[in-house]
């Protein structure tokens, strides 16, 4: 079992997304750590690009901030690095396809692996044009993660059938931010999903409340949420780790 399924082993998961160096490297650290204080069971953690084509306004507004404090990929590493030191539960990066070729794709996903990064998101990335990443990905044991969308339709069985760690299942069409309510079929993706594969599967795009992450947890496997700790981060800057613990803390207890 790769670490990842564990996090959704016997319970429902909840998964806190934050993006890496916003508004700084230390409050990413102590907000990460409040997080798993709080009873995440798995961290999406951003890299910054300058580009974030599947983000909406406010995870946008996050990279740039963290790039303009000088945020870079080595950077994040280095911060994964410290967060090891105490944090146990899965941990996967969230960025987009351009930063991993710019970098080195064997480069990056070794260091990944050597960090303690358990699985990569890459939602710019085709799933016909994941072996570009794929055999790299199997050789340091990092689990590409496969996204499936309302768009995805046919295409739903085979990506299932491919999957490895967790599917992340889209909500709704557009880009991430919070929505007051998501109107997309998910159970009958979820269904041709658990079809096809035991891989678990979490929700995420526009889940804000603890209301909505309990009813998207009954559908699926788990819950992911971005923008609505990000814009805790926006509003209170360096002060934002003890209210994302206690905002993680509510959406928790609501899966359970």
């Amino acid at each position: 079992m790769s670490k990842i399924r564990e996090a959704f082993d016997g319970h429902k998961a909840f998964i806190p997304f934050i993006t890496c160096g916003d508004p700084d490297t230390e409050t990413t650290a102590k907000a990460v750590r409040a997080m798993v204080a709080a009873g995440a069971d798995l961290i999406e953690l951003g890299i910054p690009f300058s580009d974030p084509t599947a983000e909406g306004p406010v995870i946008q507004g996050a990279n740039l901030r963290a790039l303009e404090g000088g945020m870079t990929t080595d950077k994040v590493f280095d911060l994964v690095r410290d967060l090891r030191r105490d944090v146990t539960i899965p941990m996967v990066f969230m960025t987009y396809a351009n930063v991993v070729y710019s970098y080195g794709a064997e480069d990056f996903i070794r260091t990944c692996s050597e960090i303690g990064i358990d699985g990569l998101i890459l939602p710019d990335l085709p799933f016909e044009e994941k072996d570009e990443f794929q055999p790299i990905c199997k050789i340091y044991g990092v689990d590409l993660i496969s996204l499936i969308a309302p768009t995805s339709a046919d295409r739903i069985s085979m990506i299932a059938k491919e999957a490895e760690g967790f599917i992340y299942v889209v909500s709704s069409l557009g880009v991430t931010g919070t929505r007051s309510e998501i109107k997309t079929d998910l159970q009958s993706i979820v269904d041709v999903i658990r079809a096809n594969t035991e891989v678990p599967c979490a929700i995420g795009f526009g889940i804000s409340t603890p209301g909505q992450a309990k009813k998207m947890a009954a559908i699926a496997d788990g819950a992911i949420v971005g923008s609505a700790i990000i814009k805790i981060l926006a509003e209170y800057g360096k002060d934002a780790p003890e209210k994302i613990g206690a905002y993680v803390k509510s959406m928790k207890d609501a899966l359970e």
